[in-house]
C-alpha cells in the first residue's frame, strides 16, 4: 500500500457494547488488520453503555451518537427553504416507489443541523404531512399520524445532522441508520462507501415491528417502509456490497442492489484455536446452545426441546452458554420455564464463558434461532469436532449440507429433539460427518484469508492498492 488507510466503521447497536456475533466479527477484523487505522462511529440507544471489549490500538477515534437524544443545531441555517424543497422532493420519490437522488439534498444540508421542529413548523413539511395523511389515513386522527411521522423522522434527523469522522473509506456493517450515515458521508466527502450485511437489516426490523403490539396499522406500515427504503438507498449508493453467502446476495438483488456491486465474503474463524481443542469424554450426554439469551435466539424453543430430550435421553445435560443480561425480562421467563419443567438439575445458564472449554466435551450443539446469517458457532463447532442441530434459517441449511437429519423448522422443538436423538443413536455416522465438516471449514472459512480479502478491498476502493 502507498500509505496508511483510515476506515470509519459505522455501527448500529453492536460493537463495542454488545458481545458475540457481529460484534466479535468486527473486533477480529480490526485486530486482523493492524496496519489500517479504524474510526468507530457508533449509533446507540442510550448514553454511557459499558464497553465490552478491550479496544485494539489501531482504533484511533470513537464517536458515539445516541439516536434518541435530540442534537443541538449550533449555527444559523440560511437556506432552509431550499433544504425543505429537497426534503419534499425526496419524499415524493418515495411515495412513487422510486429511490431518490440524494446529492441535491446533502450537498446543501449542513452537518450540525437537526430539523426536528422545522420539519413540522415550516409550510413545506406541514403541507406534505397533511396531504399524505389525507391520502393514506383519512379515517385516523391526524394527531396520531403526526406523532408517528415525527417520531420516525426525528431518529433520521439525528443521523443526517451528525458530524461523521474524517476517513478514507466509510464501512457500514448494516443498512438502516448506519447505512444512512455512510451514504451521507460519501455524498459530502466523495469518499467510497462499503457495505457489509451479515443478516438483512430490513427483514430483522420488520420481524420486530410485527411482534410489537404497540405498533399497529399505518404506523407499522410506515416503519416497515422506512427500513426498506433505508436499505434500498444504501444499496444504491454503496460502492461495494458484501454478503456472507449467496442466498442473501440474491435477496439484496431483489431489493435493488446492482449486481455488479455485490460480492460474497464468508465469515471466518481462527481455525488453529478450534482445531487445537482436545476433546474429552464425560459421563452423560451433553447438549449446548451458544448464544445470547434474547428472543431472536429463541432460547425458549431450546428449553422445550430439552424437556422432550430429557425423556428420550435420561442422562442428558443442557447448557445455555452466553450473556444473560441483554434482555433481563426474557432471561427471567426462560429461567422460570426451566423450573416449571423440573429441569433445574440438568439445565444450566452459564452466562458469558470461554466457549472453548465447552467445545471440549459437548456431544452436540443446538441452534434454535428464528433468524441467523452465517453463525460463527457452527464454523467453530465443526472445527472443534462437535456436531450441530439447528433451525433452517440463514445460511445454516447450506452449512449443514441440507441434511434433514440435523435440521428443523423454526418453533419445532420436537424435531430438534428428534435430531439430537439421531446423533445420540448413531455416533459412528456422526463422527465421519464431523471429519468432513472440519475439512470444509479449514478450506473455505479461514479467518486470516477473510481479513486479507477485506484489506485488499479497502485498498482497492481507496485507490491505495
Amino acid at each position: 500500500m502507498k500509505n496508511k488507510i483510515r476506515v470509519c466503521l459505522l455501527l448500529e447497536g453492536t460493537y463495542p457494547y454488545i458481545t458475540g456475533g457481529v460484534s466479535g466479527w468486527i473486533h477480529e477484523l480490526i485486530r486482523g488488520l493492524p496496519d489500517i487505522e479504524f474510526v468507530l462511529f457508533t449509533i446507540s440507544p442510550k448514553y454511557n453503555q459499558e464497553v465490552r471489549y478491550r479496544l485494539p490500538e489501531n482504533i484511533v477515534e470513537h464517536r458515539d451518537i445516541v439516536i434518541s437524544k435530540p442534537g443541538q443545531s449550533g449555527k444559523r441555517i440560511v437556506n432552509k427553504k431550499k433544504i425543505f424543497r429537497e426534503i419534499v422532493r425526496v419524499h415524493q420519490d418515495f411515495f412513487k416507489a422510486r429511490i431518490p437522488e440524494l446529492e441535491g439534498l446533502f450537498s446543501i444540508y449542513p452537518e450540525g443541523y437537526f430539523p426536528y421542529n422545522d420539519a413540522v413548523l415550516r409550510r413545506e413539511g406541514w403541507e406534505m404531512m397533511v396531504k399524505q395523511n389525507n391520502l393514506l389515513n383519512p379515517v385516523y386522527a391526524f394527531s396520531d399520524y403526526f406523532w408517528a411521522w415525527k417520531s420516525s423522522h426525528d431518529l433520521m434527523f439525528t443521523i443526517t445532522g451528525s458530524e461523521i469522522p474524517v476517513a478514507d473509506l466509510y464501512h457500514a456493517v448494516s443498512t438502516g441508520y448506519a447505512g444512512l450515515a455512510a451514504l451521507i458521508a460519501k455524498i459530502r466527502t466523495g469518499k467510497p462507501f462499503l457495505l457489509t450485511e451479515h443478516g438483512l437489516y430490513h427483514k430483522e426490523r420488520e420481524m420486530e415491528i410485527k411482534r410489537a403490539l404497540y405498533v399497529t396499522g399505518y404506523q407499522r406500515d410506515m416503519w416497515i417502509k422506512i427500513f426498506n427504503n433505508l436499505s434500498r438507498m444504501s444499496y444504491k449508493y454503496a460502492d461495494c456490497i458484501v454478503s456472507l453467502f449467496e442466498i442473501n446476495r440474491r435477496k439484496q438483488l431483489e431489493m435493488g442492489a446492482p449486481e455488479k456491486k455485490t460480492i460474497v465474503i464468508p465469515n471466518g474463524i481462527d481455525v488453529g484455536r478450534f482445531t487445537g481443542i482436545k476433546r474429552e469424554k464425560r459421563k452423560g450426554f451433553h447438549i449446548g446452545l451458544i448464544g445470547r439469551v434474547v428472543p431472536i435466539k429463541d432460547i425458549k424453543n431450546f428449553i422445550l426441546a430439552s424437556r422432550i430430550i430429557s425423556e428420550m435421553i435420561p442422562d442428558a445435560f443442557f447448557y445455555c452458554i452466553g450473556p444473560i443480561d441483554e434482555d433481563p425480562g426474557y432471561f427471567e421467563e426462560c429461567r422460570k420455564m426451566v423450573e416449571s419443567f423440573r429441569l433445574t438439575e440438568q439445565f444450566v445458564f452459564t452466562g458469558r464463558q470461554d466457549v472453548t472449554a465447552y467445545y471440549s466435551f459437548l456431544n452436540v450443539i443446538c441452534l434454535t434461532s428464528v433468524r441467523e446469517a452465517q453463525p460463527l458457532v457452527i464454523l467453530e463447532a465443526f472445527c472443534a469436532g462437535v456436531p450441530i442441530v439447528s433451525t433452517k434459517v440463514g445460511n445454516i441449511p447450506e452449512l449443514l449440507d441440507y441434511d434433514d437429519r440435523f435440521l428443523a423448522s423454526s418453533k419445532d422443538p420436537g424435531m430438534i429433539a428428534h435430531c439430537v436423538k439421531f446423533i445420540y443413536d448413531n455416533p459412528h455416522d456422526v463422527e465421519e460427518l464431523v471429519s468432513r465438516n472440519r475439512e470444509k471449514i479449514l478450506k473455505f472459512y479461514n479467518r486470516d484469508e477473510v481479513h486479507k480479502r477485506y484489506g485488499t478491498l479497502y485498498a482497492r476502493l481507496t485507490g491505495k492498492l
